[in-house]
């Protein structure tokens, strides 16, 4: 069995999609696609930059859903790939999530772009700059982390946000809980903190005015069933039904993404590969987590031409 795996939040980077535009019509296909839909030159800034506009939330979740997608469309349709054949699931880390119901056609790419430009924009708005923060904590397990979230938070939000493999979990919250849980961290048994260079405080509490802001937007949404099922964030379960999924993509928002138990969890059902479609960041989570799966990452079109011949 296998699942296509779409890359969240971190994996953007200047450059990300130039080449595969140049080898790809359909690439420029789908970036020209969220252009037009967002109104905005997107691509441009993927390909040319600066760094700091394409590490703006707002910008980097369309940005990252479109390099996916990209890659995902020339596979199917250049690769003659079908999702239906070639996977059993799909699942995406929080943003990701969306790019996993579009390639599954729960979402057609233009209600994709704008919901997930709302997204970032919402979440930028939910707290004010400098207020929130997050950190890795790495060596540390969810049960720890969830020790040092309690004892640093001091009435102040501090919380799990994901649950990413076994040796990394990240806290999300008030910038002076987070701070308070990096100073602990290395005594109560972690290897170490890191806090990470994030516009506002992700999956915790916090975002609740960003999850009001999406669960209106998603209310005006019609969501298609997915070809197949989606490994959800927030409960780490395969889902299909597009009720359900509307709940979960607003609990999501606040909530934790439970990374760890949705690939667990998708071993034990008997997936043996997973294969990252425009990114590199979920692989080695996923080789901590299942050491005996196969894991694939496909970017560039070399990448794509190889896993359509593999799964031809």
């Amino acid at each position: 069995m296998r699942a296509f795996l779409f890359p969240g939040q971190g994996s953007q980077s200047v450059g990300m999609g130039a080449a595969l535009a140049e080898a790809s019509a359909t690439a420029r296909e789908v970036f020209g696609e969220v252009d037009e839909a967002l109104g905005q030159h997107l691509f441009k800034l993927m390909r040319e930059g600066p760094e700091d506009d394409l590490k703006l939330t707002e910008n980097a979740q369309p940005a990252i859903m479109a390099h996916a997608l990209a890659v995902y469309t020339v596979l199917t349709r250049e690769g003659g790939l079908s999702l239906e054949k070639a996977a059993h699931f799909v699942a995406g880390h929080s943003l990701g999530e969306y790019s996993a119901l579009a390639a599954a056609g729960s979402f057609d790419l233009a209600t994709t772009a704008k919901l997930l430009k709302l997204r970032g924009q919402a979440m930028q708005a939910a707290v004010p700059v400098g207020e929130g923060a997050m950190a890795a904590l790495l060596g540390a397990d969810l049960e720890l982390a969830q020790r040092i979230a309690a004892t640093a938070a001091e009435g102040e939000i501090c919380t799990v946000a994901n649950d990413n493999d076994p040796s990394q979990v990240v806290l999300s919250g008030h910038k002076g809980a987070i701070d308070r849980a990096i100073a602990l961290a290395k005594d109560m048994g972690a290897k170490r903190a890191v806090p990470l260079p994030v516009s506002a405080p992700f999956h915790c509490p916090l975002m609740q005015p960003a999850a009001d802001a999406m669960a209106d937007a998603l209310a005006k949404t019609e969501i298609g069933a997915p070809i197949v099922p989606l490994y959800a964030n927030v409960t780490a379960q395969p889902v299909a039904d597009p009720a359900t999924i509307r709940d979960q993509l607003v609990e999501q928002v606040t909530g934790m993404v439970r990374w760890r138990e949705s690939i667990a969890n998708m071993a034990a059902a008997g997936v043996e590969e997973f294969v990252e479609l425009g990114g590199k960041v979920l692989g080695p989570m996923v080789k901590r987590i299942a050491p005996d799966a196969k894991v694939t990452s496909v970017v560039t079109i070399e990448d794509i031409e190889a896993i359509a011949k593999e799964l031809a």
